[in-house]
């Protein structure tokens, strides 16, 4: 008796948060989606016309976006001894769900002048909803803020605290740009 084929998951929806503000790229652009997990956000952008490049340190979940047009992807190891990435640049960073303090500074400097970061991820307090609890895998308060103005970033937009959607946690997001 042989077995049906797995089906593939549903695809999570894109963050509201990276939709809102795409805009803000540049038509055409080169963004980067650094740790894309599945890619919904690197469909996203090549849907959008973006040429992307999909970064994630596991191969599988880079596999289901080999075939999608406008999208490169490259396996890496972000957490690696040496940062992977140095000497690039991107007219946007798309970076949702993840967070990796010792090469922050690093991903805004892949950032092009008018390039935009665009970041969303958990904050303190997120451990009242179940993981990440790590604190060294949430930000602070007003943290994703302060690192960008310090990269010499002009925030376009931030917001912090609880969210319902799409299901309860506390993030915090920022949509900046390098004038």
């Amino acid at each position: 008796m042989t077995s049906a084929p797995k089906e593939m998951p549903a695809m999570i929806a894109p963050s509201a948060w990276v939709e809102r503000h795409l805009s803000q790229l540049a038509p055409g652009a080169r963004v980067l989606d650094l740790a894309c997990g599945a890619g919904r956000h690197a469909r996203l952008l090549a849907e959008r016309g973006f040429s992307v490049v999909a970064v994630d340190r596991d191969d599988a979940a880079l596999a289901g976006l080999s075939a999608c047009p406008g999208v490169e992807t490259r396996q890496m190891d972000l957490e690696g001894a040496t940062w992977p990435l140095a000497g690039e640049c991107f007219g946007g960073v798309v970076v949702t769900n993840y967070l990796w303090r010792p090469y922050l500074d690093d991903v805004l400097a892949l950032l092009a002048p008018g390039g935009v970061l665009i970041y969303e991820t958990f904050m303190i307090g997120n451990e009242r909803f179940g993981k990440p609890s790590n604190p060294d895998f949430l930000l602070r308060p007003d943290e994703l803020r302060t690192i960008a103005a310090r990269a010499g970033l002009r925030e376009i937009a931030f917001e912090q605290g609880e969210t319902a959607l799409p299901k309860p946690a506390m993030r915090q997001a920022i949509c900046a740009v390098r004038d």
